[in-house]
């Protein structure tokens, strides 16, 4: 349960900047959308939430643990994007895969999300990718905080209204669901982040020194279009 509770949802896209067309951010998250128990409490939540307007779920199929945002493409090619997947793969041979459960639920004014437990275990995951990213984008620090709190967005608040009502609804815990991290994916979202177009570029999988670069899917144009 987060503290305090907020006592007023927001839009979360009121103010908010976000890539045009044509543009895109390149992002490191776990994906959880092919597995069954993640799905299912993301159905059952969103059935409880049903009854509400003014909340914009979370696709089945992209559900994900954000864990670092690389940048925007047009300020990386598509072979930076490469390397990027080729040096996480490398470093992430000495980590395994990390059970994991979802249970306890955060209210946020701008979101309804499930915490990923233990968040301490996963902080070498972040870790990795962050010193496989700085290397690529010469960035020294990608993350505004240290503190990392994991978890799984189920819906996006859309308009101003009570928080308490979805609370008393839903509550602070749900069934308890595990699951286990084993890959983090590069992903290129275009366009608004409502718009739901993304890309995956690899799957980088954790305790083995190599990539899967996505097929079939293409590339962000800003990205596929930079100078290398």
């Amino acid at each position: 349960m987060m503290s305090p509770l907020p006592k007023q949802m927001i839009d979360r896209w009121h103010s908010r900047s976000e890539p045009g067309p044509g543009q895109g951010v390149a992002y490191w998250h776990v994906l959880f959308g092919a597995d069954p128990r993640v799905c299912h409490q993301a159905q059952y939540v969103q059935e409880r939430l049903s009854q509400f307007t003014g909340l914009h779920m979370t696709p089945l199929r992209w559900l994900h643990m954000t864990t670092l945002v690389v940048g925007h493409t047009e300020e990386l090619s598509s072979s930076a994007l490469a390397e990027l997947a080729d040096r996480a793969s490398q470093r992430a041979s000495v980590i395994e895969p990390m059970p994991v459960s979802l249970r306890k639920i955060i209210y946020h004014p701008e979101a309804i999300m499930v915490r990923v437990d233990p968040g301490d275990a996963l902080q070498p995951l972040v870790e990795m990718l962050e010193t496989a990213t700085c290397e690529v984008t010469g960035k020294l620090s990608l993350r505004e905080s240290k503190t990392w709190m994991p978890h799984v967005t189920l819906c996006y608040s859309t308009t101003n209204q009570p928080a308490q009502p979805l609370i008393d609804a839903l509550g602070y815990e749900l069934p308890p669901c595990n699951a286990t991290v084993s890959a983090v994916s590069l992903i290129v979202q275009e366009g608004a982040e409502r718009r739901w177009d993304w890309h995956p570029v690899a799957e980088v999988r954790l305790g083995q020194a190599e990539s899967v670069a996505s097929r079939g899917q293409r590339p962000a144009r800003s990205a596929q279009n930079a100078a290398d």
